[in-house]
């Protein structure tokens, strides 16, 4: 297919460029739960209590508020406590069924305080509520396995901060497919109803295992970095330095792209360019569309610096594309996209 020949996206069912008018949110079921979330979800890893100021982390949070975002997901390790801190009080204004919250335990809190032991699962849990200023939270994840701990006693932790009514619904984050089966396998204990794994154009490994247990199962992907930490944005150009305001050129976040800016990815990404703006989207809604053509995917998480970026990631929601635009677009990254 040659560049001339590649479909519009459409909006809705009308075909227009996204720029046209900024459609309604879409949302979709998590997973077996009752919960909707956005299409399109609000992260705060590396960015709010820490690499964004707080003014901007502000109005980052209002901004994804009026683009119809309903899902915040955040972990009690980002910024040691200071993201959950931090939405804690911005969120305090806003009714608690407005929106969906999210967040997570497994990685260190001290030197003694870690993993997914029923102790640690019932002392993050409160602490974390503690620093979110909430009763509960909608969907309380497992940021990663924990091998030290037998997963029955992980499972009746998790069991046990339900039915407390600290969480509604559990999910997990990266873990690996057989224990992902065991946990479901065991008898009188809650559910996992999500999955959060790293998905993007440039990371496909989800596809191959991850997503059939769990659609069958009952179980939506929350993907993050579907951006690839930004590079899929475009922005970081092959043989230049990364522009100053971005991810790359920050001492705070810059510590997890750097395996994404090798020169061969940077100009595969910059391939997709006269794609993207052929069917009238920006490179961010055609890598946010890409990962949300995907059905058992519920939400792609974005971490926002500016307000107007949410604008940008949020109208991504209401496209509906050819799938042949998606087929050009990943030709043009085969080979270099990691885990495919």
């Amino acid at each position: 297919m040659s560049d001339a020949t590649i479909p519009i996206a459409f909006s809705c069912g009308t075909g227009k460029t996204v720029t046209d008018s900024v459609e309604p949110m879409l949302y979709r079921q998590l997973g077996s739960s009752d919960l909707h979330v956005s299409e399109i979800s609000l992260g705060s890893w590396l960015t709010y209590g820490g690499g964004v100021g707080r003014e901007l982390a502000e109005a980052c949070v209002a901004a994804a508020f009026d683009a119809g975002i309903n899902f915040i997901d955040t972990a009690n390790v980002y910024a040691r406590g200071a993201a959950e801190e931090f939405l804690g009080e911005v969120l305090a204004g806003r009714p608690r069924d407005s929106y969906v919250l999210a967040t997570k335990l497994f990685f260190p809190m001290s030197r003694s305080d870690q993993g997914l032991s029923r102790a640690q699962v019932l002392k993050q849990i409160d602490a974390s509520l503690a620093r979110l200023r909430t009763d509960y939270v909608d969907l309380y994840q497992c940021h990663r396995y924990d091998w030290d701990t037998p997963l029955e006693e992980t499972m009746a932790a998790l069991t046990e901060v339900v039915h407390a009514g600290k969480v509604r619904y559990i999910g997990f984050s990266e873990w690996p497919a057989e224990q992902i089966e065991e946990a479901l396998a065991l008898p009188g204990v809650e559910k996992f109803v999500s999955s959060q794994p790293q998905y993007s154009m440039l990371w496909r490994g989800p596809e191959r295992y991850l997503f059939p247990v769990c659609a069958a199962n009952g179980i939506s992907q929350i993907v993050w970095s579907p951006l690839a930490q930004g590079v899929l944005t475009g922005k970081y150009l092959p043989g230049e330095p990364p522009p100053s305001d971005s991810r790359a050129a920050s001492e705070s976040m810059s510590g997890f792209i750097d395996r994404l800016i090798a020169p061969s990815v940077l100009e595969a990404v910059q391939r997709l360019r006269p794609v993207a703006e052929r069917a009238g989207l920006t490179m961010v809604q055609l890598a946010l569309a890409w990962v949300l053509r995907q059905r058992n995917v519920a939400s792609a998480i974005v971490g926002a610096s500016r307000p107007e970026q949410l604008e940008e990631n949020a109208a991504a929601s209401a496209l509906s594309i050819d799938p042949a635009l998606f087929a050009r677009a990943e030709a043009l990254v085969s080979g270099v996209e990691r885990g495919a």
